[in-house]
């Protein structure tokens, strides 16, 4: 086998319409093995599915019209579909691959796959006297296809590293979405269903290189307020940032982590507590209140007895102006809820009488890990 053979020229040279046609082969091979191998398949902008609220002229039921918006794909070949204008469902072509199933509220999977056309150019008649089509329109076709088809998606392979641009070409499936059909008409749609959603553009790269001295990730094409963003900045002080977009599209920062290696974060640190540990938690507390558990301690890890709790709590005592004040009760139950009574009473007022408050506690709440028997 040969790689691939670019087309060369002399002067002089009688140019049959297979040298012209290898020169657009050559180029579009190029640009197909590029968007194959260079990047992985997907949609790289637009083709939405949106709605529009109908109405049956003859029975009155509601119903909506679906549109695929105008964007692009790049299928599992490396060729680009171009849908340039919103087009309309149709919903008999709907129907006659689907119709015959029974009343469900299950979403049907809708695809987009390239397909040529030829056309026609008005133009001088060609010596030979051909009559043939001198374009051909690199369209595309909307797929309706059974209940359950979306898995199809992922078991489509690309074509040789060195296999030339099919003609016609090969039915790549894109996903768009899904539509619910009901008593003969669309009647919902929706991104993903049975755990299965659109496919979207990447790129295959070991090195991700920025000329700004800052490099951004980010959810969406557009930084939205409250969306996050990693940010990796190469400044005279450099950092890597994540946060949530402000309104201003600047980021707030909740990690930073600095050139010393230094970590700064907004709000707790948790993660897996190893054996032998002891996490510690402490603050204070009012009658009925639950105590928190140290960070990145869980209830049912208590409950297997892989972590032991060591509760303290002290009676906070009011400063009084007169009178006196004791502790009656400062326990903690098994929930770890408070329970602290203070009394009071006043010996030069000339009265007996004791009452008895609700109050507060310092606390202290240690959870020890148990060793693993080698004591790791």
């Amino acid at each position: 086998m040969t790689g691939p053979l670019r087309p060369e020229f002399h002067e002089g040279q009688v140019l049959a319409s297979a040298d012209l046609a290898a020169t657009v082969s050559y180029a579009r091979a190029t640009a197909l093995r590029h968007a194959r191998l260079a990047h992985d398949w997907g949609i790289a902008d637009g083709l939405a599915m949106t709605t529009e609220n109908r109405t049956d002229p003859t029975t009155g039921a509601r119903y909506v019209e679906v549109s695929v918006q105008p964007g692009l794909a790049i299928d599992g070949t490396g060729r680009e579909i171009v849908v340039p204008a919103p087009v309309v469902l149709s919903e008999a072509d709907f129907e006659a691959v689907n119709g015959a199933d029974g009343p469900t509220t299950d979403p049907y999977p809708v695809f987009v796959t390239a397909v040529d056309r030829a056309q026609r150019t008005t133009g001088p008649a060609s010596c030979a006297g051909s009559t043939g089509p001198t374009r051909v329109e690199e369209s595309y076709q909307i797929l309706f296809r059974r209940l359950g088809d979306e898995r199809l998606v992922a078991d489509q392979q690309p074509p040789a590293v060195n296999a030339a641009p099919a003609a016609p070409p090969v039915v790549w499936l894109v996903l768009l979405g899904f539509v619910q059909w009901t008593a003969g008409h669309f009647t919902a749609v929706f991104p993903t269903a049975r755990l299965v959603g659109p496919r979207y553009l990447g790129v295959r790269a070991d090195t991700v290189s920025a000329r700004s001295g800052s490099l951004s990730l980010r959810t969406q094409p557009e930084a939205g307020e409250g969306k996050p963003a990693l940010v990796l900045s190469g400044a005279a002080a450099p950092t890597l940032v994540y946060g949530l977009y402000k309104g201003t599209g600047e980021v707030d920062p909740l990690m930073t982590v600095e050139s010393n290696g230094n970590l700064t974060i907004a709000g707790s640190f948790s993660g897996r507590i190893s054996a032998g540990s002891v996490l510690v938690t402490s603050g204070s507390a009012t009658d009925g209140m639950l105590l928190p558990l140290p960070s990145g301690v869980t209830p049912e890890e208590i409950a297997d007895g892989q972590v032991s709790l060591h509760v303290s709590v002290t009676p906070r005592i009011p400063p009084s102006g007169k009178g006196l004040i004791v502790p009656a009760e400062a326990t903690v139950d098994d929930q770890l809820r408070v329970r602290c009574r203070l009394r009071f009473y006043d010996p030069a007022a000339g009265s007996t009488t004791v009452k008895e408050r609700s109050g507060a506690v310092d606390f202290l709440v240690l959870a020890t890990v148990a060793a693993t028997s080698g004591g790791g």
